[in-house]
């Protein structure tokens, strides 16, 4: 028990030094007795929340990167016309970039049967380059304002799971009831009468006549990050995390480009005793980033963090684990796109359950994945390391 105090005082004199050291302009809220619910694969996840959305009575709030259409995003689309039809509210954000492949024809179809679409950054050249730049990376569902569903699923196939087997994307995604619900509603509410326009600015929250109901034992807090802050709200909260480690810190991400002030903060944790695992991807539907990841192995595992690759999937999950009771989970890499020009949504999950149920996922993860050894590593080809240079010019725009 001695022990035990001596550990959380070091956690929390080290977080109150990093704090002093960022100087956030306001705390987040800390929503309490809220029930949070694991999907860990992508049949489970969109069973879900179609049921959810077929038993909808009032609005749907949607906000995706990517919408595909195929048989998922078509089941997705017969659910939400259904739900007009019987008087439902629907809204739904979607990222024009992130649905450059899929037709036309798919949302004239949501926009005929009565949903409101908003397509985020549509190419507008009187703006110059910078529109190009930013992605509205957030997915995520608001059903009646009582249910969220989040995490790293798209919309398509690869996600669900009907994708052939080599294009099957290894992610998780979770629910939330509860007070954290009503912050996640007025997310999307700015972000909507925004129009992704101008500087990112937190929502300004309200408190609801919900948000005192006691429906589970998480405490939930909302990470919103979005482009041109002052600072990135999204590097930050996982660098307080990473902070207050005192045992063990599991990381999968599928975009690994963290940046020296996230590789300091895992080296620092190494030293002082901390067990850093990272679970990254073997193979990638983005290659440069890939080798851009790569790039910086030699430096973690010279420090003491323990490297594995997946290869029996595609890594999408992104979700951080530290010492077994904190999650940090949602659409945000592990990359400098996620810090700083993406729209973002992560949640920091604090209960013992829940933090359970990830390390057990991520340790059967871990046992089936390679394991990246140093002496090995450092063998790669001289056009590998070459290679790895010229990507690492262009490290910001990746």
């Amino acid at each position: 028990m001695h022990k035990k105090r001596f550990k959380q005082k070091k956690r929390i004199n080290r977080i109150l030094r990093l704090l002093k050291r960022l100087r956030p302009a306001e705390l987040p809220v800390t929503h309490r007795h809220n029930h949070v619910q694991l999907f860990s694969e992508g049949a489970q996840f969109f069973d879900a929340l179609l049921a959810a959305i077929r038993s909808a009575k009032h609005t749907l709030l949607l906000e995706y990167y990517t919408i595909h259409d195929d048989q998922t995003g078509r089941e997705l689309a017969m659910a939400l016309a259904a739900a007009v039809r019987r008087g439902v509210k629907v809204q739904l954000i979607y990222d024009y970039i992130g649905c450059v492949d899929t037709t036309s024809s798919y949302f004239n179809n949501l926009a005929f049967h009565g949903i409101d679409l908003l397509p985020f950054n549509k190419p507008s050249f009187t703006r110059g380059v910078y529109w190009f730049d930013k992605r509205d990376h957030r997915k995520m569902t608001i059903v009646d304002g009582r249910l969220a569903f989040l995490g790293g699923f798209n919309i398509g196939d690869e996600y669900s799971g009907r994708a052939e087997s080599h294009r099957r994307f290894r992610d998780l995604g979770f629910s939330i009831r509860g007070g954290a619900v009503n912050e996640l509603a007025a997310i999307f509410k700015a972000t909507r009468e925004r129009g992704h326009e101008g500087f990112f600015r937190p929502a300004q929250i309200r408190p609801s006549r919900r948000a005192d109901r006691k429906v589970g034992h998480a405490s939930v807090v909302i990470i919103s990050g979005g482009p041109r802050q002052r600072r990135s709200h999204i590097r930050e909260a996982f660098q307080v995390n990473i902070a207050s480690a005192t045992e063990e810190i599991l990381i999968a991400t599928p975009y690994f480009v963290p940046g020296p002030r996230i590789i300091r903060s895992l080296l620092r944790a190494v030293r002082r005793g901390v067990r850093v695992r990272l679970l990254l991807p073997a193979r990638s539907d983005v290659k440069l980033v890939l080798l851009l990841g790569r790039s910086s192995y030699s430096t973690l595992l010279k420090g003491g963090v323990d490297i594995y690759e997946l290869e029996r999937e595609i890594l999408h999950a992104k979700v951080m684990l530290i010492d077994g009771e904190r999650t940090v989970i949602g659409s945000a890499n592990l990359d400098q796109r996620s810090f700083h020009r993406n729209y973002e949504i992560n949640c920091v999950v604090d209960n013992v359950e829940f933090g359970s149920q990830i390390r057990g996922l991520l340790q059967q993860d871990i046992a089936g994945s390679r394991r990246v050894i140093l002496d090995v590593h450092e063998r790669r080809g001289l056009l590998v390391r070459a290679m790895e240079r010229i990507v690492r010019l262009f490290a910001w725009f990746l």
